[in-house]
């Protein structure tokens, strides 16, 4: 079908009104298909991004002191689970909560980068090159009257 379309598109002895309307219609289709899942494909991540951002920074006010990275990170991991594929994914944990006396109020906050690719969307006739960052940050706090 791609071969009679390059061939009816390079064809000078019509215009593109002498295309079977089929053949406008699927090409047509073949584009919005397309553009309707790259942009599932940038909602269904912005989301799963968002959520592991929460779990991450809720492990993190929960921890204790110098475990509180890894538990984030754990946590961030784990609430990606097989939804989103990353080929990077960074998570840092910031805040004074963790460093807050014993009564005193604090926040953890943790941001999330995740990049993933537009390589494993394969449409009739070509692959999708590239990729996409996102980044999300999300804020918990830490409870005043926890040990730390």
């Amino acid at each position: 079908m791609i071969t009679r379309l390059r061939r009816l598109l390079r064809d000078e002895r019509g215009d593109i009104e002498d295309l079977p309307a089929w053949t406008i219609l699927t090409i047509i289709s073949v584009a919005l298909l397309s553009a309707i899942l790259v942009f599932g494909r940038a909602g269904v991540v912005e989301k799963t991004v968002q959520a592991a951002a929460a779990a991450a920074a809720r492990d993190a006010s929960l921890s204790r002191g110098g475990d509180a990275v890894p538990h984030a990170i754990s946590a961030a991991r784990i609430a990606m689970g097989s939804n989103v594929t990353c080929t990077s994914l960074d998570v840092r944990v910031y805040g004074n909560g963790l460093s807050t006396g014993l009564g005193q109020a604090g926040t953890v906050s943790a941001e999330v980068t995740c990049t993933v690719s537009y390589g494993d969307l394969v449409f009739p006739g070509m692959n999708l090159p590239g990729f996409f960052t996102v980044k999300k940050t999300a804020t918990s706090p830490v409870d005043p009257y926890r040990q730390r």
